[in-house]
């Protein structure tokens, strides 16, 4: 599903912060990414999104070479994906649903087949009393657990989630990790990036492992 073959990263003229990542990520497959703060991990999941593109090596995404993808080709290959950033991007105009329901609005559905399905995950990562308001009168672990739901709603082929419970309690943590190990179960490769090994000792999986930009693996 995801190959990289001797990949380096660096912004403008600067050293690179990412060096000769060889790996893959096969279909239905879970994994972790963690490593110091610094290490790489946002730029490394930018690379896997394809919003950027690396200054060496080979990166294959659903067997397509990312250097040879035409700009109109990405959002197809994107609408594959499900993200979870950080910085929450969700529209401060549109309430909680609409937020949620947005990926599936942007591929034409009707709101008669996704309307049940928007409120059950919302109820799942607790925001069914929240999904009528709009994103600044939400804590930041409410805009997380947002931003988690809007990634999900699609039922991706693979989910990135960059310190997806970084904003939450460990009850919450947890109830999110089991989220995301019944979305594997169903079929969806998962990727987190965390540095909370309290969560990653909860399941047995594979640890990409980032330090000075290198790659290390623990399966």
């Amino acid at each position: 599903m995801i190959r990289f073959e001797n990949v380096g990263l660096r912004y403008g003229v600067g050293t690179e912060i990412l060096r000769d990542l060889t790996f893959e990520i096969a279909p239905r497959s879970f994994q972790f990414l963690t490593g110091p703060s610094g290490a790489g991990k946002t730029s490394l999941i930018r690379l896997l999104f394809m919003s950027l593109k690396p200054t060496r090596g080979l990166i294959s995404i659903f067997g397509r070479d990312t250097s040879s993808v035409g700009r109109d080709e990405l959002p197809s290959l994107r609408r594959r994906i499900g993200v979870v950033f950080q910085d929450f991007r969700l529209l401060d105009h549109l309430t909680t649903y609409e937020n949620v329901a947005l990926p599936l609005r942007v591929l034409g559905k009707d709101e008669v087949e996704y309307r049940g399905d928007v409120i059950e995950l919302l109820k799942w990562v607790g925001l069914g009393d929240r999904m009528h308001v709009l994103p600044p009168v939400l804590s930041g672990g409410e805009k997380q657990r947002a931003a988690i739901a809007r990634a999900l709603i699609t039922k991706p082929e693979i989910l990135l989630a960059d310190e997806p419970t970084g904003n939450v309690d460990p009850p919450l943590a947890r109830r999110l990790l089991r989220l995301f190990i019944e979305l594997n179960r169903l079929g969806t490769s998962v990727l987190i990036a965390t540095h909370d090994f309290s969560l990653m000792d909860q399941i047995d999986a594979r640890r990409f492992i980032l330090t000075d930009g290198r790659m290390a693996i623990e399966e």
